[in-house]
């Protein structure tokens, strides 16, 4: 049974059903991160994702990754799971790890930019993976700020920076902020960081050779 609401600690109490629904109908969501708030909608819903792009003022050549409600479901977004991504994901996820893998076709296009290739990641906050749960599917997880400005650790940051252009915002209170996600291609031998962030290249070092 889909959970009505969650504890995220600090008195919030956010009602996931609400979320989600509004996420199913093609809407966007605001929701807290073990970095930053990101902005969700339906990784399969090409005209929510466009509206995305337009919220954020972001350039359609860049990509955008997913937050995933399980590990279990990977093969139905990706073309083939690599043992070295076995490997990464049984140490660090969930947490602050995207792999990049070779994307499903199916997947909109917006999404890779024509790439070929997705990022996912299963998030470790418990709000971000109850929220695809709920949903039932992969949430799109960029930063909920506009492209270039500094990226949002509250539902009150969230506000400002983008108004009522968001359907709903899941205050989750503060978010660890700081960093965000390190960001790591596994379609590449060996693997290459593209960013890096919350796991350090020190930790991934293994991997990389």
């Amino acid at each position: 049974m889909t959970p009505r609401a969650l504890d995220a600690g600090k008195g919030h109490r956010i009602d996931l059903n609400k979320a989600a629904s509004i996420i199913r109908s093609g809407g966007v969501v605001a929701f807290p991160t073990e970095s930053f708030y990101g902005l969700g909608v339906s990784a399969w819903d090409e005209k929510a994702i466009q509206r995305l792009f337009t919220i954020k003022k972001r350039e359609e050549n860049q990509p955008i990754l997913l937050l995933i409600p399980s590990t279990s479901l990977l093969n139905q977004y990706v073309i083939r799971i690599p043992d070295i991504a076995t490997q990464m994901m049984e140490k660090f996820w969930p947490g602050g790890l995207t792999l990049i893998f070779e994307a499903n076709p199916d997947l909109p296009r917006l999404l890779t930019s024509g790439t070929g290739k997705i990022g996912l990641r299963l998030s470790s906050h418990p709000v971000a993976t109850a929220l695809t749960r709920a949903v039932g599917a992969p949430i799109t997880g960029t930063s909920a700020n506009i492209a270039g400005q500094a990226e949002c650790s509250s539902a009150e940051a969230v506000r400002h920076s983008l108004g009522g252009s968001v359907d709903f915002v899941l205050d989750g209170g503060e978010t660890g902020g700081k960093k965000g996600s390190t960001v790591m291609d596994i379609t590449v031998d060996p693997p290459m960081i593209l960013r890096e962030g919350m796991v350090t290249r020190e930790q991934l070092e293994a991997y990389i050779k």
